[in-house]
């Protein structure tokens, strides 16, 4: 590989590892043609991307980014996946497919700044999908306001309550 094209894919890593909200570093030695196209197909479909590069690119790529604090795991056969929308939707499918291949070996990720090892992207791919944490959210929000207009409806047929009563109690004397 010349040194230009070597600087132009440095280039187009580290565009990529600054925009990225999570990037995860993988081993996918000993996975085939057909398994490599299955898991890039399913991370496609979510949004995320994956890349195989050389660990010395990836090392000179993340430098002033925030992928720079897992450059020890850039050993090996190493191929990253990243997203830039959904932190929670890569985890999900690299999990998803290390049960039914177990070539592919997670080894570490980055996220916000934070150094994730394999139990934190267990437990963020355990997240539901941001669709589903903002419509938790939208039900919450929508419940206040519903609560607050129940309790002031109650406010008002109790007092009539206690109207009815007494207008009973002054009719009965």
């Amino acid at each position: 590989m010349k040194l230009d094209e070597k600087q132009r894919i440095v280039q187009e890593l580290q565009d990529k590892l600054a925009k990225a909200k999570v990037v995860i570093n993988t081993d996918c030695k000993g996975l085939n043609v057909e398994a490599m196209n299955m898991l890039r197909r399913k991370l496609r479909e979510t949004g995320c991307e994956f890349q195989v590069a050389k660990n010395t690119l990836l090392i000179r790529a993340s430098k002033d980014t925030d992928s720079s604090l897992i450059q020890d795991s850039f050993k090996g056969p190493s191929a990253i996946a990243t997203n830039y929308d959904d932190p929670v939707a890569p985890a999900k499918v690299l999990m998803e497919f290390a049960k039914s291949n177990e070539k592919l070996e997670i080894k570490k990720g980055v996220m916000g700044g934070k150094i994730l090892d394999l139990d934190d992207i267990k437990a963020l791919s355990a997240l539901p999908s941001r669709e589903v944490l903002l419509a938790q959210v939208l039900s919450t929000m929508n419940g206040v306001p519903t609560s607050f207009v129940r309790v002031l409806g109650g406010i008002m047929s109790n007092f009539m309550n206690v109207l009815m009563a007494i207008k009973e109690q002054k009719e009965a004397a």
